[in-house]
């Protein structure tokens, strides 16, 4: 688990473009968000469950609903569900809504459609701290599968 001046020295370390951003209260909502940055670049990560162990799904805000049922097939899963709470904190070390884009330690999953952006917003492991980072600097760190529009269907 990173702490927020450990994400700061990696990033730095890994000549990431990103700045890390701090609020007074968690971000629990749109509205939340809007006080900070363009929600329609969160990328907010989902931690899923399948047959095979926990891995991460980072994904577009907007893309809205997603089936999840239906991506979990179209991945070749038979299990694809949400992890409950407490095994997504004690298989990362993060809470539930802190989960990081970088850190988690998960195989990661990204969504192709956050490269129409120049930044993405999203968690940092600290409910009062939201990560910037550039798409291309979120792929080359941790090395995810891509997940195309065939994986939404």
């Amino acid at each position: 688990m990173l702490t927020i001046p450990q994400l700061a020295q990696y990033l730095q370390d890994e000549q990431a473009c990103f700045e890390i951003i701090e609020h007074s209260s968690p971000i629990l909502s749109v509205k939340d968000a809007e006080k900070y940055f363009d929600s329609s670049k969160a990328a907010p990560v989902f931690i899923m469950k399948t047959e095979k162990g926990l891995l991460a799904l980072v994904i577009s805000a907007q893309r809205g609903r997603i089936d999840f049922k239906q991506m979990g097939k179209n991945l070749g899963y038979t299990k694809f569900k949400m992890a409950d709470r407490d095994e997504i904190t004690r298989v990362t070390e993060y809470e539930t809504g802190a989960i990081p884009l970088i850190g988690h330690g998960l195989p990661c999953f990204i969504d192709n459609q956050l490269f129409e952006q120049d930044f993405i917003y999203g968690g940092s492991g600290d409910v009062l701290h939201t990560l910037k980072i550039t798409p291309q600097d979120l792929i080359r760190l941790t090395s995810p599968t891509m997940l195309t529009e065939e994986c939404f269907g």
